[in-house]
């Protein structure tokens, strides 16, 4: 009886092993199903323009992909989004690692929610040299603003692209419009020429500073100061904030030794504590109030053909790069000129044009 029991047992526990890879084996059939049916462009196109955040989030994976089909799915879907476009304030934020640019853009970001604006955060995080790896904690950073349902926040690697700004980083404004964002913050990397590239895909340009960090003496130097529409001295509460008042006469003397800009903006310094709300509504008023002279005179709407521009030949240069280091005899012949370079046998430059006048 005791055998027969144990019998009966071990065929129940075969049955139910057997049930539990059947199920299993199901499952998997439903996902590879759900992959295979993916949406086409057009869906995709018609969800983005209905706000869907989840159709976004799938564009701009496409966006950001290398895979060639994916390629000619996310051109398609630019295109048709290209005419919902244009509608938005575009702004970008930079400033040093340290300066509290996230803590800033979730305190900004909720405060144009709270005014009904639609607000997209395109974060761009820099990319590993050695292991091209991204944190992307953003999201993590900002967790009451990924919370607001009028916000989307979108980090991305910054990638092998000029100055850690993400490759297409363009095209995703075009497609945040046209899900009906009418505001959209860039935040830059804070090194490098990302400051360059991004400056060249926005309307208006903000700078954040520390004081007391011996970031004071860069403001007098040119280069990124001439670029800021306006320069928010951040953190300035507590005991920082003398400190801070002193920075902003200093960079409002820097601001004066500057060319006056085609624009006919006079670039504004201004206090301000992300961390205790301070100074945030201030900053917003500027910023309308560069968005109404400019475009009253016209320069904002030259601006952005004048960026289109820039932005042609970026791509072209880019698309040429790529063409090039693709080909499959370029692949093989940079291998033989590197050996030869390492050999001593050839100079760099001399590589170079070898290669070259192989792709003439």
């Amino acid at each position: 009886m005791a055998k027969a029991s144990k019998h009966k047992s071990a065929l129940k526990e075969q049955d139910g092993v057997s049930q539990q890879e059947t199920t299993n084996t199901s499952s998997i059939k439903a996902i590879k199903q759900k992959r295979k049916s993916q949406p086409t462009a057009n869906d995709l196109v018609a969800e983005i323009l209905k706000g869907n955040i989840t159709a976004l989030s799938r564009a701009i994976t496409l966006i950001e992909s290398k895979n060639t089909s994916h390629l000619e799915k996310a051109n398609t879907i630019i295109k048709a989004c290209l005419p919902h476009a244009n509608q938005s304030i575009r702004i970008g934020i930079t400033g040093v690692p340290g300066v509290g640019k996230s803590t800033f853009i979730e305190a900004f970001g909720k405060h144009l929610t709270a005014q009904n604006k639609k607000v997209a955060v395109l974060a761009i995080d820099p990319s590993s040299s050695l292991t091209k790896g991204s944190i992307l904690g953003d999201k993590t950073r900002m967790e009451d603003l990924v919370k607001d349902k009028n916000a989307f926040i979108r980090p991305s690697p910054s990638g092998e692209s000029l100055g850690g700004v993400a490759r297409k980083t363009r095209e995703t404004i075009i497609l945040c419009e046209a899900a009906g964002f009418d505001t959209i913050i860039i935040e830059t990397v804070g090194v490098g020429q990302s400051e360059t590239a991004v400056h060249s895909m926005v309307d208006f340009f903000l700078l954040l500073k520390l004081a007391g960090a011996g970031d004071e003496l860069q403001g007098i130097k040119r280069g990124i100061i001439e670029m800021a529409d306006a320069i928010a001295i951040n953190k300035a509460d507590g005991d920082n904030l003398k400190k801070a008042k002193l920075a902003k006469v200093e960079f409002n003397r820097a601001l004066h030794l500057y060319p006056k800009k085609e624009s006919s903006w006079n670039p504004k310094v201004i206090l301000c504590s992300a961390l205790h709300n301070d100074g945030i509504d201030d900053i917003w008023k500027i910023i309308e109030e560069y968005i109404v002279l400019t475009s009253e005179s016209g320069y904002l709407n030259q601006k952005r053909k004048d960026q289109n521009a820039f932005w042609l030949i970026q791509t072209i240069e880019e698309q040429l790069k790529g063409a090039f280091f693709n080909d499959s005899k370029i692949k093989e012949e940079l291998q033989k000129q590197i050996q030869l370079i390492e050999a001593d046998k050839t100079t760099p430059f001399a590589a170079a044009d070898y290669l070259l006048s192989l792709n003439k």
